[in-house]
């Protein structure tokens, strides 16, 4: 696609890339077919192709508007188009460009603004374990659109404590410790049985997704410094890698190298944490050669949801089912729609409830046909943000699927 930056924008980092990225786009339309915004809404400026227009528009001197950055706004960032992509634009990459560049010049409503403030400062912060451990002890007495935000308490297992040769480091997260501990817990202990050590560096936190996505680039840019601050010791020291077991961490801090290319204090290093980071399924080769002959699977039906920043954003498909299934489990992935969004998106369904539970009620049904006229009895995850979705909308367990592996696991 040609592209005329305005002069505002030459020769600028921002509209170099946002260039490089346009330029791919030949103006196909095979994303429309897999945007989940596009299929609900039927706007064509609510899909791939349309917001890509839009952003164009802006990077060659058009004055951007509020229904502009509501476009862009009601994108879930799902990447699904960029899998369906023949020409491999950058989609996620220009989106962020786009939305920084329209934030700069459409001044959002007052309480819009608390909103995204209170988001952005609120999830990463000290105060959100207390205050998720607060909603949880009243959770019968919220009202339904905030009980959908405080999962039930559960109980949590041991951490091991044993010292091992081989080490990995393990990002807890800013949410998941407080909302669903277990899977932290259930992770470190599988990959105790493998003879891996999982080590938490005390000032990494949150991977700074969260303030990046809601524009707030520099805020997640100190995020992202901070950890690669807290890991580098043990990176020197030797550890095998970085494991992340939220998707949605896994594909921000995979970008940490991309992120901070201009920066000549942390580019390098930043390069080297996304060399070493990898979603924990990718150890499940590994994990099921060490594990198997440990392993008593059930026989419970378990649909498998794969998030959209496993399959799209980190391009990672089939592992969990493949590994699984070869341990025992009787794993499978809907036939129907299984490539769309769930509706969790990070932030998005506090920002956009109704696109987001409309998406969800839509991934339930699919997930209820996984084995046919018979219903799952477990939906498995990789994301905490998409389990929690799920599992608002349901009475069907909604867990990861290193918990599943961790309970199966025999002294």
């Amino acid at each position: 696609m040609q592209t005329q930056l305005a002069p505002q924008y030459q020769g600028t980092p921002d509209g170099q890339a946002a260039e490089a990225i346009l330029r791919k786009c030949v103006h196909c339309g095979f994303c429309t077919a897999t945007c989940p915004t596009y299929q609900l809404l039927g706007d064509e400026l609510d899909g791939p192709r349309g917001r890509i227009y839009l952003m164009k528009q802006v990077l060659e001197g058009a004055v951007p508007t509020r229904k502009t950055q509501q476009h862009l706004d009601r994108c879930l960032t799902c990447r699904n188009c960029e899998t369906t992509c023949p020409s491999g634009v950058q989609y996620g990459h220009l989106l962020d460009i786009g939305r920084k560049l329209v934030d700069a010049q459409v001044p959002r409503p007052a309480g819009e603004r608390a909103l995204r403030w209170t988001l952005k400062e609120g999830l990463p912060s000290p105060a959100f374990a207390p205050a998720m451990a607060l909603g949880q002890l009243v959770r019968p007495l919220l009202p339904k659109a905030l009980q959908n935000k405080v999962p039930e308490k559960k109980n949590v297992g041991h951490t091991p404590t044993r010292t091992l040769k081989r080490k990995v480091l393990v990002l807890e997260g800013c949410v998941q410790p407080a909302m669903s501990p277990n899977i932290n817990s259930a992770t470190a202990r599988v990959f105790d049985a493998a003879g891996i050590q999982c080590v938490v560096a005390a000032k990494a936190g949150c991977c700074g997704a969260v303030k990046f996505h809601l524009n707030d680039q520099d805020g997640g840019m100190a995020h992202m410094r901070a950890n690669i601050d807290a890991w580098w010791p043990h990176i020197e020291a030797g550890v095998e890698g970085i494991v992340i077991n939220a998707s949605g961490c896994g594909v921000m801090v995979k970008d940490y190298g991309h992120v901070l290319h201009d920066d000549p204090h942390y580019a390098a290093k930043a390069r080297r944490v996304s060399e070493l980071t990898k979603d924990v399924s990718e150890w499940l080769p590994e994990l099921t050669e060490k594990l198997k002959s440990r392993v008593q699977a059930s026989a419970s039906r378990i649909a498998f949801h794969p998030p959209c920043t496993l399959q799209h954003g980190m391009q990672l498909r089939g592992g969990v089912e493949k590994y699984m299934g070869e341990l025992g489990f009787n794993v499978k992935t809907t036939g129907c729609e299984a490539n769309l969004c769930c509706g969790s998106a990070g932030t998005y369904s506090v920002l956009n409830p109704g696109i987001a539970y409309e998406l969800r009620d839509r991934k339930l049904g699919n997930l209820a046909t996984t084995f046919g006229a018979e219903a799952p009895e477990q939906i498995v995850s990789a994301n905490m943000g998409c389990i929690t979705h799920l599992q608002s909308g349901t009475d069907t367990p909604v867990r990861h699927w290193i918990e599943l592996l961790d309970e199966a696991m025999q002294p």
